[in-house]
């Protein structure tokens, strides 16, 4: 008998073997025999160390989980169950303690569990997971006979349309998690939608039906024809590779391709650069394929598992038309070569979806058929004026939008019939603010129009409801979502590009004439109101009426506005905010007003705003003079930069002590609800801005918008607007109070600025970094002051980094717009100085601050 190992000994080994099945298996493309050999490996390691503990035979160490597949990935975890004849003495336990521990001492990273049969039945009863556990089990080693009994024991207990029904609400669930999208930017290899998951559900229900647990075995069974099968097999073989190697490069357990991770993987996989797309767009472009076909295939196999269960004897057939009927809630055809003798059907397919409210599903024979049919879609198919009826027709539908949009997506139907969106399909885009690609953006921002319109969600954003609800055709916000982005990936402007697109479309189709006006115009203009808001003065009537000059009229302003909400909110959560919808929805109201009006005088403007602050002032109970020593040194410049409840607010706390050599600093939550309104009032300095900015980035809070004002007798009135972190957002009035008091004391010390500290850069900067520009221009409007335009990537310390410099320079902040967007950081200052007329001093300004920026 053969001398066992020391754990030493054993550790030593197992380290070894799993090297040399590293280097054995060093082509990433060709990994997948890996799963096999590493649980292998790890099956023998276990038995020795198991035998070395001499366990009785009536204890099974069993494999369960993704191990009890016979697949065990670099860093994934081992999961174990020990399954005893009879509940443990304290002995036993201890012992098993013993084993466990040296697992661990050895270096596998293991789950397990101790339990007899009863116990595993009853976890199972309450737990779903540990049933699909014990569905894929294998044992390592033991009694063998008491092991089938196991097995036989466990399928006897479950029930499989019972089973049916909860994975499929846990595939659901996991796919909400990642907001059922197929494209994201980071995507996760196991669990996304189109992952490795949705191939092992079909497994699960497989293996519960005693059908088999794997989809292969399902296959062979006629459930897929043989070129599906193929597709199927490619697509898990390149998953499977990708996950694999993301192990290897990550060094642990990770099932998320991160930036940090895309260019490492791609350069094994031997992508290099070309002049269309990067080696890691290269890499991910097969992981989209590959996540597509999981998603386009196993849908039919979830289906012809669901008729396996659900007996279909008695269900009521009810025709619709010649091509369609539905057998019970689902959808089909009438018979095989409906779309091939009537390319016609397949837009009406989907619209007929739409429009039959009990049609809960696509019969998979229906979407294999949709799918070998798709090659019709050509030159002909889209010059019919039938089949662009149809595509009209399906954005006037008042249900099912975009759900169809994206089972047409999903099945290559809308890249066929648009063929230029069919260039965006899985294109990568490295802004740091998408967490999409270009197509998944794209049905997220039409998603986000069309909820607008579904009573259902009125309550996400009321605003927005009452608009669209009053908007004529809402099918042209619809179309222009579909086509705001469209010209992405083509060189030059996307939103020229994609105008162009959308007109020609237009004039195609059967459309009003106004529309086919009002949906390219959109998709050129689709950023503006985005730019006018976090970029411009919304507050003042000349940025007012710059917009409303370029809107032109109400419908143009309501389309535009609803469109560019749902783009922002269609980007990543983190983009969209609560601020950012009150600059919008300020500046929309503005230009209501202007276009109403047609021409609003900059006194009246002002009247109304000053009439405004003074009604609000009066509720506090002040005397009708209160204000006016106060307001006396304020100019124009400041009424028209702030509206009426910040006036009122202001003049509250500083009416009193015009002229304090005490630092006044106050805050409250903000009128969004997500962050601090600090008002800052104390005699001018060069640093004052460098120093708040100090202030709150050494806190940990972020600007993200600064009204600066001085007064006539030289105070600075400065309003900031800053985030609070999400852990103190329950003690905002001892966060109000620290605010107020630590930076009222910090201004007053006037101690030495110090330089910012290195800043840590975020994982997506370090990979894909931004090139800072600083561009220093003239006021658009003349006068005194310059614009300082600033892109760099975000990171602490930017803002005091900026504000140091420009008052090292003497340089003053009249105003200042902080735009973040993820990674990015897109800030604006109105600035002022002597040096600013020379243009020498000007360009060194610039260099200046372009190294200050750089990463």
């Amino acid at each position: 008998m053969t001398a066992l190992r020391s754990v030493v000994a054993l550790r030593e080994h197992h380290a070894a073997q799993k090297a040399e099945l590293h280097r054995k298996f060093s082509d990433p493309a060709k990994a997948a025999p890996l799963l096999q050999a590493l649980a292998h490996l790890t099956d023998r390691t276990l038995i020795e160390l198991w035998d070395r503990h001499g366990f009785e035979a009536d204890m099974l160490l069993v494999a369960v989980g993704g191990y009890g597949r016979g697949e065990l990935y670099p860093y994934s975890d081992i999961d174990l169950l020990m399954l005893l004849p009879d509940q443990p003495s304290p002995a036993l336990l201890e012992k098993l303690e013993i084993f466990i521990g040296e697992l661990w001492d050895i270096g596998l990273e293991v789950g397990h569990s101790v339990r007899t049969l009863p116990d595993c039945l009853a976890e199972a009863e309450k737990d779903i997971t540990v049933q699909t556990a014990l569905l894929e089990s294998r044992c390592l080693t033991g009694d063998q006979q008491r092991f089938a009994e196991f097995r036989h024991t466990v399928y006897q207990h479950i029930d499989p349309k019972e089973f049916f029904d909860a994975k499929l609400l846990e595939q659901q669930a996991r796919y909400a998690r990642f907001q059922n999208a197929t494209y994201k930017l980071e995507p996760n290899v196991k669990e996304a939608p189109g992952g490795l998951r949705d191939l092992h559900l079909i497994g699960w229900i497989g293996a519960a039906l005693g059908l088999g647990n794997n989809w292969r075995k399902l296959a062979a069974l006629g459930m897929l024809t043989h070129e599906e099968s193929q597709k199927l097999r490619r697509a898990e073989r390149v998953l499977r590779c990708i996950r694999i190697q993301l192990h290897w490069t990550a060094k642990r357990h990770e099932d998320r391709i991160l930036f940090d991770y895309q260019n490492p993987m791609a350069a094994d996989f031997g992508y290099v650069d070309n002049q269309k797309q990067r080696a890691s767009e290269q890499l991910m472009a097969q992981y989209y394929l590959a996540a597509r076909i999981v998603t386009q295939l196993t849908p039919l196999l979830v289906r012809a598992l669901r008729t396996q269960i659900f007996s279909q004897i008695g269900v009521e057939v009810t025709p619709l038309n010649e091509r369609f009927q539905l057998r019970g809630p689902v959808l089909e055809i009438t018979r095989p070569d409906v779309f091939q003798q009537d390319p016609s059907a397949i837009l009406e397919l989907f619209l007929v979806f739409e429009q039959e409210n009990y049609a809960a599903d696509i019969a998979p024979e229906t979407l294999r058929a949709l799918w070998h049919a798709r090659a019709r879609i050509d030159d002909e198919f889209r010059a019919n004026p039938r089949n662009k009826a149809l595509f009209i027709d399906l954005f006037r539908q008042p249900a099912g939008l975009t759900r169809i949009m994206r089972r047409m997506n999903q099945y290559g139907v809308l890249g066929r019939y648009i063929p230029e969106f069919g260039k965006i399909v899985g294109r990568m885009q490295h802004d740091l603010f998408h967490v999409y690609t270009v197509d998944e953006h794209t049905l997220m921002v039409l998603r986000n129009v069309r909820r607008f319109a579904v009573a259902a969600f009125t309550h996400e954003y009321p605003f927005c409801s009452r608009l669209i609800a009053e908007f004529e055709r809402p099918e042209a916000l619809y179309i222009a979502a579909l086509f705001h982005d469209i010209g992405k990936g083509r060189g030059g402007d996307h939103s020229e590009l994609g105008e162009k697109i959308a007109a020609e479309f237009c004039n195609e189709h059967p459309l009003d004439a106004q529309d086919r006006k009002l949906i390219p115009w959109l998709v050129k203009h689709h950023l503006v109101m985005s730019s006018f808001a976090q970029k411009r003065d919304v507050y003042d009537p000349e940025v007012v009426e710059e917009f409303a000059n370029l809107v032109g009229d109400q419908r143009h302003l309501v389309a535009l506005y609803l469109l560019t909400v749902a783009d922002i909110r269609g980007t990543s959560p983190k983009v969209w905010n609560a601020w950012k919808a009150k600059l919008l929805e300020d500046l929309y109201k503005a230009t209501q007003r202007f276009l109403s009006a047609r021409s609003v005088p900059v006194q009246t403007w002002l009247e109304d705003r000053q009439s405004e602050a003074l009604r609000l002032l009066r509720l506090y109970g002040l005397r009708d003079d209160a204000h006016q020593a106060f307001w006396d040194q304020l100019d124009t410049i400041y009424f028209l930069r702030h509206d009426a409840r910040e006036i009122a607010w202001h003049t509250r706390q500083l009416f009193s002590r015009i002229d304090t050599d005490v630092p006044v600093v106050r805050a409250k939550l903000s009128e969004s609800g997500e962050g601090l309104q600090v008002m800052v009032y104390t005699k001018d300095a060069a640093d004052l801005f460098a120093r708040i900015c100090a202030f709150f980035e050494k806190a940990g809070y972020s600007i993200f918008d600064a009204h600066i004002h001085t007064t006539r007798h030289g105070y600075a009135l400065d309003s900031f607007y800053v985030y609070i972190p999400d852990h103190q957002k329950d003690g905002y009035r001892d966060l109000i109070g620290y605010v107020e008091y630590e930076l009222a004391n910090q201004i007053a010390r006037q101690a030495p600025l110090t330089a910012p500290g290195k800043a840590r850069l975020s994982r997506q900067l370090k990979h894909f970094p931004i090139q800072p520009r600083v561009e220093i221009s003239a006021d658009e409007r003349g006068g005194k002051y310059q614009v300082l335009s600033i892109t760099a990537g975000d990171r602490t310390g930017l803002l005091s980094t900026i504000a140091g410099i420009l008052a090292a320079n003497r340089i003053e902040i009249q105003s200042a717009k902080i735009m973040t967007l993820g990674e990015r950081a897109e800030d604006n200052f109105l600035i002022s100085g002597q040096i600013l007329g020379d243009e020498r001093a000007v360009r060194h300004l610039e260099g200046d601050l372009l190294a200050a920026l750089q990463l």
